[in-house]
């Protein structure tokens, strides 16, 4: 009769009336009952231990390659005992929301509380596959990305992220279970208080020891070298709360202070080789420019081939006229494809929170279109897709090109993927260019071999193994003949129309491709080739002249070096930009490496501390886009 008893006197003050019959207190409580409070309670505290196991899941997957989980580097990740409460105390300030509400909705608290961490871990997960870093709020401001972005966004998820969501089946069958418990689930403020209270104190405790009394090994409140260290310190809860904070602060104006402003002076002085001019000064001074940026084009495809076919045969071909540059290597970083447009026509690396295009679009550069148009040259900047695509449109406008053409310039007659395929925006755009006033810079950006590589079948002209075909490796494959063929067309027609006697033409790809975004899957593949687990982060630099004599250059550099390597070739006086560039002359160079987005150091080093300086140009240049360094009013502040 207990559970009788319980619902009626429920519905009775439900109804406003006095309960027709008492619900038990005291000892009158049956085992049942106390069994049923029981496990209310054992719910939230489940719901703790299981965000908590969740978290040690995510660090594993974080620290190793995003796919797989590593027992070894969950564990050793954090110190133990100090930040593994640090991750529980995070987790209760959120779980003790639940006590704000009574009847059902304390039950219903909890599991949305539950799913909406959990989906943020998986949406960190994703992001972290794609791009290196995890969610930001900076991220909502680039909603215009979504557009036909889906298939790869979806293609992101693994069957491993299936783990953070399964504990929610046990926990509603729970709830359906016990239901009637929920009925009697009383608000209390004061429990919520206290759990924040306690939470609050025990992370502040923490940062004391280890942030203003401990040593630089393992700090809470710190941005590390990289991402998903600052979240392995914090927690993936943790680190989020940080980084409203900090989304905060870079919203804010920013002002550089008088050390900072001496601290970029000095680098960018002490960056200069100072050497002699060479052969390659000026070499292409008066010609025509055209820079192709090729999406996803990795390296390792350059002269290679499948079942005895070139999967790039065009490209190839080219490299017996060409500068061709071997250990060149991404360097984008949030805003992926628009940060390579940065680098290629600032030499500044991206910012280091959020995309620096939606950032700071109206941001002053002293680009390479600006000293081009300087030398007399019309200025041109085409994109096959909508211009609010990583808000590339305004950016590159502000960057300094006098015309700006997107999708709407084009006629939409045949979409592949994102949108109008390779092969049509191409053959539209040649006589765009064969038009145009010389002496003139284009520069090109193309689309098809975007993620997921799902190239329709009717455009699949390498012939593969069933089994390969049908994996993203063989998707990739596909998808970079494609366009290589579709380049091919292109350039012919403009050979045809006697463009390429005066045009030199820089290629290279926007960032990796295929190890960028499904490496678990590359690796996967059985049987296998050695050459198609290249996953060292190069893309291919292709500088071409009808007139050049091919040549590998093997000196290693990055896309803040084309600025600086193309004004060299083109007749640009140094002094122009060598004090705003943060990349070096590839074409004349004692020096070899590069500086990878996450601030690792690829090459060799005189010293550490020339290492160190190098590493250093990451944080300036953020330095730089937040306070808009160049912009002309604190030109007198540089000199």
């Amino acid at each position: 009769m207990l559970d009788y008893q319980d619902d009626l006197a429920y519905r009775s003050r439900k109804a406003g009336q006095a309960p027709l019959i008492p619900a038990p207190q005291g000892n009158g409580l049956g085992l049942k009952s106390k069994l049923l409070f029981f496990i209310k309670d054992v719910l939230f505290f489940l719901t703790v231990i299981s965000l908590t196991l969740k978290s040690i899941l995510f660090i594993g997957l974080v620290n190793n390659d995003g796919t797989n989980f590593s027992r070894l580097k969950a564990f050793s990740s954090f110190n133990a005992a100090p930040l593994l409460s640090v991750y529980v105390f995070f987790i209760l300030i959120f779980a003790s929301l639940a006590y704000l509400f009574k009847g059902r909705r304390h039950y219903w608290a909890l599991l949305w509380i539950n799913f909406i961490i959990s989906c943020l871990m998986i949406g960190d997960l994703m992001y972290f596959r794609g791009f290196g870093s995890f969610l930001t709020p900076f991220i909502f401001s680039q909603s215009s990305n979504l557009d036909n972005l889906f298939s790869s966004i979806v293609s992101m998820l693994r069957p491993i992220d299936s783990l953070f969501v399964i504990d929610l089946i046990l926990f509603a069958a729970i709830g359906f279970l016990f239901r009637k418990i929920y009925v009697k689930a009383e608000r209390s403020v004061l429990v919520s208080l206290m759990l924040i209270v306690v939470s609050v104190s025990a992370i502040y405790y923490q940062h004391v020891q280890l942030d203003l009394k401990g040593n630089d090994d393992t700090m809470l409140f710190r941005v590390a070298w990289a991402p998903n260290q600052t979240l392995t310190n914090l927690s993936p809860v943790g680190y989020h709360l940080y980084d409203l904070y900090n989304y905060y602060e870079d919203t804010k104006p920013y002002e550089l202070s008088p050390e900072e402003k001496q601290n970029i002076h000095s680098w960018f002085a002490t960056k200069q080789e100072n050497l002699p001019p060479n052969q390659y000064a000026s070499l292409y001074k008066g010609e025509n420019l055209l820079v192709i940026q090729v999406e996803s084009l990795e390296n390792f495809v350059i002269n290679q081939k499948i079942n005895g076919q070139e999967i790039t045969p065009n490209l190839n071909r080219l490299l017996n006229n060409s500068l061709y540059f071997s250990n060149y290597y991404e360097q984008v970083y949030n805003g992926n494809s628009s940060d390579a447009d940065l680098m290629t026509n600032t030499s500044v690396y991206p910012v280091r929170s959020g995309a620096t295009f939606f950032r700071f679009p109206q941001n002053t550069y002293n680009s390479l279109p600006k000293l081009m148009e300087k030398l007399g040259y019309s200025t041109v900047a085409v994109h096959a897709d909508k211009g609010s695509l990583w808000n590339w449109m305004p950016a590159l406008q502000s960057i300094g090109f006098q015309k700006t053409i997107d999708a709407s310039h084009f006629i939409q007659d045949e979409q592949i993927g994102l949108g109008l395929s390779d092969g049509s925006y191409l053959k539209q755009l040649a006589p765009i260019i064969t038009q145009e006033k010389a002496p003139f810079y284009n520069f090109v950006v193309t689309l098809s071999s975007h993620s997921p590589f799902d190239l329709p079948e009717q455009y699949q002209t390498l012939k593969l193994d069933e089994t390969l075909n049908k994996t993203k490796l063989g998707g990739y494959f596909q998808s970079i003949h494609y366009t290589d063929e579709q380049l091919g067309i292109f350039l012919k027609t403009l050979e045809e129309k006697g463009i390429l006697e005066h045009t030199t033409i820089a290629i290279y790809g926007d960032h990796t491709g295929v190890h960028k975004y499904y490496n678990d899957e590359v690796k996967a593949i059985k049987p296998q080739e050695s050459w198609w687990l290249d996953d060292s982060k190069r893309i291919p630099l292709i500088i071409y002249h009808k007139g050049q004599k091919g040549q590998e250059i093997k000196t290693i550099g990055g896309q803040i070096d084309l600025y600086p390597t193309l004004a060299y070739l083109m007749g640009i006086p140094e002094d122009q930009y060598e004090n705003t560039t943060f990349g070096r002359n590839l074409l004349n160079t004692q020096k070899s490496f590069a500086v990878l987005a996450n601030g690792e150091y690829i090459g060799a080093s005189v010293s550490q501390e020339e290492e160190n300086k190098a590493i250093e140009g990451i944080d300036l240049a953020d330095l730089i886009l937040r306070s808009n360094y160049f912009k002309p009013e604190d030109k007198e502040n540089k000199n």
